[in-house]
């Protein structure tokens, strides 16, 4: 995951912001005390987004507590708790122990290798709760990366795999809300996968790593372009939440859909800017 989904802190109440950072700290718990500290750092504001989706839709009976933690030794902080704490920790644990072997096949990173290796029990433990939703995310991130090695500069093909991924995670149960969840999936894996080459392309140009956008981020419109792609791609995620009948934590979620997944983009608009400007004076 990419820590893209997140909150507009500054257009939230305070009550929303303490109850969302209360799952926050639930989920870093919950990491913590079935995987290890090699699990709790795969902690994720995209995965936060998950649990609270989840839990206002089937509204699971959820536990209030306290703990403790490096970030705050002294104070307990309050966490929630429930079954979809339990399940988007095994998610991001599946997802970041393959995504270490994947960048492993293909640039060698010793580190990867290396932490791949620390979650590989805890992973085939998981392989036997979730035999189904590993095969596919095994199968579509072995696609995307050969497809990567290729050279694919189709955006929608390469984002559309990810969306795939994405829908295996929200797709809790089979049940009157797995389409919609899972529409909800594949938009927002394709935004969270072009956000995040557009992030990162110029780092990945100079590395002469992948990035869908290598042969476009020089063109003039290129910035526009890539909003109005993301624009459409968090309406049909919208479109589709607005189906589902959450009213728990709905003003945390619509914070997070309509404003914070924004607050990423803007950031690297802005320096992206700022580096324009310097090289234009520089040039005078």
């Amino acid at each position: 995951m990419f820590g893209y989904i997140v909150m507009n802190k500054p257009e939230i109440k305070m009550k929303d912001f303490d109850m969302y950072r209360t799952f926050y700290c639930g989920l870093c718990r919950e990491l913590r005390e079935k995987y290890g500290i090699s699990g709790q750092i795969t902690l994720s504001y995209d995965m936060t987004f998950v649990i609270l989706l989840l839990s206002g839709l089937y509204e699971p009976k959820t536990y209030k507590g306290t703990t403790r933690c490096i970030l705050h030794p002294v104070r307990k902080q309050p966490v929630r708790k429930n079954v979809m704490t339990e399940y988007c920790a095994d998610m991001n644990i599946l997802l970041t122990y393959y995504k270490c072997l994947d960048d492993w096949n293909d640039d060698r990173k010793y580190v990867k290798l290396g932490y791949a290796r620390l979650l590989e029990g805890k992973n085939n433990r998981l392989l036997k709760l979730y035999p189904d939703k590993a095969k596919r995310i095994v199968e579509l991130l072995d696609e995307l990366s050969a497809l990567e090695k290729q050279g694919e500069t189709d955006i929608d093909r390469m984002s559309g795999i990810f969306g795939h991924i994405m829908e295996e995670i929200l797709a809790y149960r089979q049940d009157e809300w797995e389409k919609s969840l899972r529409r909800i999936g594949f938009y927002l894996g394709k935004f969270i996968y072009l956000l995040d080459a557009y992030d990162d392309v110029e780092e990945d140009v100079k590395n002469k790593d992948y990035n869908p956008f290598a042969e476009k981020y020089t063109m003039e419109g290129f910035e526009g372009e890539v909003r109005q792609i993301l624009m459409m791609m968090m309406a049909e995620t919208c479109r589709e939440f607005e189906k589902l009948p959450i009213i728990k934590y709905g003003d945390i979620l619509r914070n997070i859909l309509y404003s914070g997944v924004w607050c990423r983009f803007e950031e690297v608009s802005r320096k992206r800017r700022e580096e324009r400007e310097k090289e234009h004076v520089g040039s005078i």
